[in-house]
């Protein structure tokens, strides 16, 4: 009988680490957000960001997306839309600069990491032809993601946005610009420049960056502390 209870327990103990395991599979694959289509219509649910594998155009990036966790998932391409926000990350659609490809791809998303009229955008898997850019190094999980399509919405889960076989998933590459049409590498050597211009708006910051206190490795650490200045003068 004490047997036959244990292997009940046993049973049981199995079933919930199942459960849990499937849960943290789901929080980990799929995250609650919502998506903007061409026509600027809003649709929430659940998005999987890089979800590998061939997409439904060619050429394109795409994003896997269910209208609830039980939902039947679906394909959407750049050419279904204007943005999106997948936990506190948001992406906007663009085209990549210059002679470049993303992981192949002449559209994909990028994540609008600083939301300013100079605007900072970050990917990964960036091609060849950038003219100068670098790709650094981060660990998983830094991103502070700062506004998207027209709105602020807040910090960052660090998406390995672009990396469909996981081979390319701590490479990032930073750009500039009004808008993604006018995208150019953010460099070592514009760094400087760019950021003080780009938060100028905050003497503060702009004082650190000026004593070279933040680069282009530290970039997201900069943009957490612009963040914070910025909110703690609104208060």
């Amino acid at each position: 009988m004490s047997n036959n209870r244990s292997f009940k327990i046993s049973r049981i103990l199995i079933a919930i680490i199942c459960m849990m395991a499937g849960q943290n599979a789901f929080a980990q694959k799929w995250l609650p957000g919502y998506f903007i289509d061409v026509k600027g219509n809003k649709t929430d649910g659940f998005i999987y960001p890089n979800p590998g594998g061939k997409g439904p155009i060619q050429g394109e990036g795409f994003i896997n997306f269910k209208e609830s966790e039980k939902a039947e998932p679906y394909s959407l391409a750049t050419s279904d839309l204007q943005s999106f926000v997948a936990g506190k990350d948001s992406f906007v659609v663009a085209h990549a600069p210059g002679n470049e490809r993303w992981n192949k791809q002449e559209f994909d998303f990028v994540r609008v990491a600083l939301n300013e009229e100079i605007k900072i955008y970050a990917t990964r898997g960036a091609g060849s032809g950038g003219g100068g850019g670098k790709k650094i190094h981060v660990s998983p999980g830094v991103g502070i993601g700062a506004g998207s399509y027209g709105a602020a919405y807040g910090g960052g889960l660090g998406i390995s946005l672009g990396d469909s076989g996981g081979g390319n998933r701590t490479k990032l590459t930073y750009y500039y610009g009004g808008n993604t049409a006018t995208m150019r590498h953010l460099t070592d050597e514009n760094f400087r420049d760019i950021m003080s211009e780009a938060m100028g708006d905050e003497p503060e910051v702009v004082a650190q960056i000026q004593a070279g206190k933040y680069n282009l490795r530290s970039i997201e650490k900069l943009i957490q502390y612009f963040n914070k200045v910025k909110a703690s003068d609104k208060r």
